[in-house]
């Protein structure tokens, strides 16, 4: 075997042969970190066959139901044996709490394993004593090594197991330390042989830090079957769980959470959630789509006359690229100026919008504060800006308006050419965004 000393970058996984100070592929400063890795190894006869396409077992695998009902839609319809799932996010963001309540549910079922470590096995009582957790096959054990904490998984007959978290496991398999990028993707590879080979259902933890001082989720992405994403302000009570790889389900649905004295609340109907209730200037309301479920969010904006040669641009939730393209479009074809005043721009609730068919609301929200004039009362915009002004249908227009009716808004402006059924509201198409200021602030 031969061993050659390779760099690391523990944001993104790329490999050098030599120290960088800037990872060329994610652009990280000072993430690189030396490792040694083996280029040949001895091959042996390994008793494995190769299996005709035409012979394996192509029957649906049963879902496993985690009894949490916004996890099961994240997750596609809920586990499948031999899943492995990664769930990342920021410390105290509460992904320990809802694997817990997990956990419980499971352990109704099948024996689950919950390998911690960073908590002694009484600091997790004390939180499974606050959540109500009184699971009967529920084992706990705190350990580093990789293989300790599949032996007892094994002894235990474990239908499921949870590592809290990855970072601090060890295994054999690599010399570096705990926490290192060869150590967390060898721990990993260890942990999902185990789940392919036995079924289990293992749950794997990742931290994600600003600094990038250990490997963070993206290194390990393409190991797992399924990568969780908690978001969220950790000093706010909401929670939003996505899914960025699914390989047994959509990556488009969206879990919303809200974290209580008594552990993590589902929020089943979000509904007007993401949204303030006042109607002022600078705000729109639009239906966004989050994977199959509808949600009605709010845009706010403010403009100021910039002190710069350069206007400021600011997005939060919002895509800072899109918002620059939609300014440019009420500036030339809707004749607003905007290219003299600084341009805030924010999601009401810390919601992430990446769907096109908020660039109707987003665009009247800056046109609103531009004329200082709110919109009327009652009204969701819903329709996506197209770089010569005129305004085209967004995907499932009649979903989104079906929506907004139930939540009791009166009217909705959709482009012309949009399809959809009959509701009890007022439907107000507009062909361009000229036509959309003056059916909203001249009418």
């Amino acid at each position: 075997m031969k061993e050659k000393t390779l760099y690391v970058c523990g944001e993104c996984g790329y490999e050098t042969p030599r120290w960088m100070g800037k990872c060329p592929g994610c652009g990280s400063w000072n993430t690189l970190v030396e490792e040694e890795r083996v280029l040949s190894r001895p091959t042996g006869q390994t008793g494995v066959r190769a299996v005709p396409l035409k012979n394996v077992n192509a029957e649906a695998q049963t879902r496993i139901s985690t009894g949490i009902k916004e996890l099961d839609r994240v997750l596609g319809g809920g586990l499948v044996k031999g899943m492995v799932v990664l769930l990342g996010g920021d410390p105290g963001i509460g992904k320990s709490t809802l694997l817990l309540e997990a956990a419980d549910n499971l352990s109704a079922s099948a024996p689950v394993l919950y390998v911690s470590g960073e908590e002694s096995n009484s600091q997790i009582r004390l939180r499974a004593d606050r959540l109500g957790v009184k699971g009967e096959n529920l084992f706990l054990y705190t350990e580093t090594s990789a293989e300790e904490a599949i032996e007892r998984a094994k002894e235990c007959r474990a239908g499921m197991l949870i590592v809290d978290s990855i970072q601090t496991m060890e295994t054999e398999a690599a010399e570096s330390a705990a926490g290192s990028v060869s150590q967390v993707r060898a721990a990993t590879a260890l942990f999902t042989r185990f789940a392919k080979e036995t079924g289990t259902i293992v749950w794997i933890v990742g931290h994600v830090t600003k600094e990038g001082a250990i490997a963070g989720p993206r290194v390990l992405e393409h190991i797992v079957d399924t990568v969780l994403y908690f978001e969220g302000d950790r000093h706010e009570g909401l929670r939003l769980l996505r899914s960025v790889k699914n390989r047994f389900g959509s990556t488009n649905e969206l879990g919303v959470f809200e974290m209580c004295e008594t552990g993590m609340r589902e929020v089943s109907d979000p509904g007007a959630l993401f949204v303030s209730g006042r109607n002022v200037a600078g705000t729109a309301l639009t239906c966004v789509l989050e994977g199959s479920r509808p949600l009605l969010c709010e845009i706010q904006s403010l403009l100021c006359p910039t002190a710069f040669q350069s206007p400021r641009r600011t997005a939060v939730g919002l895509d800072l690229n899109r918002l620059n393209v939609i300014l440019a479009v009420l500036e030339r074809k809707a004749r607003l100026k905007v290219s003299d005043k600084d341009v805030y721009c924010d999601i009401a609730g810390n919601l992430r919008v990446l769907d096109r068919g908020a660039d109707l609301a987003t665009a009247m929200c800056v046109a609103s504060s531009v004329l200082e004039k709110p919109l009327p009362e009652k009204t969701v915009l819903i329709g996506e800006v197209g770089l010569t002004g005129e305004i085209r249908p967004a995907a499932q227009l009649d979903v989104r308006v079906r929506e907004a009716v139930r939540l009791g808004y009166e009217t909705v402006l959709i482009p012309a050419r949009g399809k959809v059924s009959d509701h009890a509201c007022r439907l107000v198409r507009v062909a361009d965004v000229s036509e959309a200021i003056r059916a909203l602030f001249m009418a």
